[in-house]
């Protein structure tokens, strides 16, 4: 969603880029009330999601890039917990009901000021159906995943070093971003 561009709290000024004293970031402010606009990152949760020794993943139906495929995920919407988003989001794109097992990477992206947070987790429902932000979902044998056609590279490389995990019977909590390059373990 765009920035406003009058000020929402009394609508009458024009809200412009200053920074707030005592701030250290630019911000949007009105110069009549002094009231700031905070322009926050989005959220984006969802699951890496097992059955069998399979990966379940998503083909997309809607822009950016429909026909790539991905993990199930999305963003958060106001009053859940990360891991509401992340099962409801599962659910809606792949109509598999899900339980989360732990936390598993939280990446940022801050040149679109987006924020990953995937959990691992197991199916316990697969019910055949799926929403209209997707076009198709399957499990996948890690020998079969299309990598080629996976949209996103930070959703790649999650995925990747998870099945490196899984075959190691080991796993880690991971953060990185996309300014670095790099993702960081910690225990």
């Amino acid at each position: 969603m765009p920035a406003p561009r009058f000020c929402p709290q009394c609508g009458t000024d024009r809200l412009s880029r200053r920074v707030p004293p005592g701030d250290s970031h630019e911000r949007l402010m009105c110069a009549g009330c002094a009231y700031i606009h905070y322009e926050n990152p989005k959220i984006i949760a969802g699951c890496i999601i097992e059955q069998d020794g399979k990966y379940l993943l998503c083909q997309r139906a809607i822009a950016p890039r429909p026909g790539t495929w991905t993990l199930p995920a999305g963003f958060m919407e106001s009053g859940e917990t990360t891991e509401q988003a992340a099962l409801r989001e599962v659910w809606e794109e792949t109509g598999v009901r899900a339980e989360i097992v732990s936390p598993y990477s939280i990446f940022s992206v801050p040149k679109i000021s987006e924020v990953y947070i995937i959990f691992r987790a197991v199916a316990v429902e697969v019910t055949g159906s799926f929403g209209p932000e997707t076009l198709d979902y399957r499990f996948f044998a890690p020998e079969e995943i299309p990598w080629e056609s996976i949209y996103y590279p930070a959703i790649r490389q999650i995925l990747e070093r998870y099945i490196e995990e899984r075959q190691a019977g080991v796993y880690g909590i991971y953060i990185g971003n996309d300014d670095s390059g790099r993702v960081h373990f910690i225990r």
